[in-house]
This record gives structure tokens, sequence and C-alpha cells, in this order.
């Protein structure tokens, strides 16, 4: 019988808890084409996960390693708040080159699609659902609901889709502690997460979403505290692209015994750290709105 490794894996903090999944996947993932190879790319590495990270804003909470900057980071929590929703294509557009959807425009306009008829784009569907707004209404309401959940998955589109969304669902519940603050528990299922090339900067984003989103509005609404707890993060394919080892063993993989844990990562909490995250604000949303200009 061939089975997929599934790896369950603990870490305090982000930056833990990304190195050790990335370790045990390199360790025990089992090799596997994909659809997106290239003629002589080296096999992936692929497994199922379920990571749990006990304290997602815990420091030091940035990895050195993931592949992208300290801006980057900045410029996709734009994104998960909605700041890249126009840069969605017609579907029935073949000449139309742009995301085949954004999680957040999934999120809060669920059932909606871009169609081009008569020299326009315009919206279609049968209905615009904003899952965010239910989600945190839930919340205030009943903060120990087994319903907050959003999905982005619309079988309609994606079972067809080259690049379906790799965000599966968001599911949310509130624990209340003796002092009688509300602590926001969180379960985010991947269908397909990038393990070298995106998962960091998913957890990282969606962690700021989560917080920035969800708890921060249910706390305002409620007039009660509201902290992130456990985040526990599934993904059915967490893979690295064979295409992408060596860099990730020249970056991390083969430094490991040479380095120590604290000379990989960055606290989130260090001043040039918190400045490299916002001096870049202003061009990074300027660019987005340069962009904008050219798909109205």
């Amino acid at each position: 019988m061939l089975s997929i490794p599934v790896l369950c894996v603990r870490g305090h903090s982000l930056a833990e808890a990304f190195e050790t999944a990335l370790v045990r996947l390199y360790k025990e993932g089992i090799r596997f084409k994909t659809q997106y190879d290239r003629p002589g790319d080296p096999l992936s590495l692929d497994a199922t996960l379920n990571l749990t990270v006990d304290d997602p804003l815990a420091d030091p909470m940035i990895h050195k390693a993931f592949p992208g900057g300290i801006a980057d980071l900045r410029e996709y929590v734009y994104e998960l708040e909605g700041h890249k929703d126009r840069w969605v294509k017609a579907i029935n557009d073949p000449e139309d080159t742009r995301w085949e959807y954004t999680y957040h425009g999934r999120l809060q306009h669920y059932g909606q699609w871009k169609e081009r008829h008569d020299g326009q784009t315009r919206f279609a569907g049968h209905f615009d659902l904003d899952q965010i707004e239910h989600v945190v209404a839930k919340l205030c309401a009943q903060p120990y609901t087994r319903q907050a959940q959003m999905i982005t998955w619309m079988p309609n589109l994606d079972l067809d889709c080259y690049d379906p969304p790799c965000l599966q669902s968001l599911w949310y519940r509130l624990l209340e502690d003796e002092q009688g603050v509300r602590w926001l528990n969180v379960n985010v299922r991947f269908r397909s997460n990038d393990a070298w090339g995106a998962n960091f900067m998913n957890m990282f984003g969606l962690t700021q979403f989560n917080k920035r989103v969800i708890a921060d509005e249910v706390a305002r609404r409620t007039g009660r505290p509201v902290r992130l707890g456990r985040m526990n993060w599934q993904a059915d394919s967490y893979h690295i692209y064979g295409k992408d080892l060596e860099q990730a063993e020249q970056r991390l993989f083969n430094r490991l015994d040479s380095t120590s844990f604290e000379d990989r990562v960055y606290r989130f909490d260090d001043p040039m750290i918190r400045e490299m995250y916002h001096e870049d604000e202003a061009a990074i949303l300027a660019k987005i709105a340069e962009v904008d200009s050219r798909m109205m």
C-alpha cells in the first residue's frame, strides 16, 4: 500500500512552526510529479500537514529563509484586506491575463465573478455574500458557535480553473479566560500549499488578517478584548517544488547545523524590522492604485 505521509507539527511562533514543518517535509516527504513541472524538473517533495501554531503573534515571528522581503509581507497583508480585488480577470475573456481570484474577493464577495460582454467587464453571479461580515456577526452574537466559517471554493468556476484557490476555508471560535479576555482560535485549511514559496507569507498574512479584520472588529463591536489564540493549519498537499529544492537546501536545510535558530529569524518587535515593514506603505499603495487605474 502507498500512503502520502501525514506530518503533525507544533511550534510556539510562526517562525518556529514554519522551520519545523519544512524540516519534517524535507526528511519525511514523498516524491511526486505535479502538473506545473517543466521538462527536467526534479520531483517535488509532498506530504499532508497538520500544523499548530500556539501563539501566532509571538516573537521571533519572521523566518529569514522565506523567499521574499519584509515589504513583501506588508503588501500581502494589503492584498488580503482587499486592496487588489480589482486584479481579477473576466472568466469568459481568453485574452484577459489577470488573476483568477483573490482570497479577499472570495471571502467578501462570495458568488461573484467577472464577465466581459459588449466590450465591457461587469460583475456576474447569482448572489454577493459577505462572509466576513457574517463571521464577525456570528462571533459577536454567540462566541462559542461552531458555524463561524468562510470558504473560497466555487465549483462552478474552480473545477475547470487552471489555478484555483489554494486556501479553502477559515473557521473561528472564541474561548473566554477568567479575566474575561476572549481568545480567537482559528483553523485554516489549504488544498495545496507551497511550503517553500508561499507558506510563510500565507501564515503571516492570515495571522494579520485574523487579528485586524476579525478579532479587532469583534472586540470593537462587543467592547471586550479579543486576542489571537492558537492557529491550526492543515494543508492537504504541503510541498516543495523540485525546482526549488536546491535553493531551499542552500538557504535553510544545509545551514541548520552551522547556525543557531536565533540567527535564522527576525523579531517582529525589532524597531528596524517594524520600520522596514511600514516604510514602503505609501509606495505599495501607490503601485496598487496605478495598476487599478489601468484595469478600470
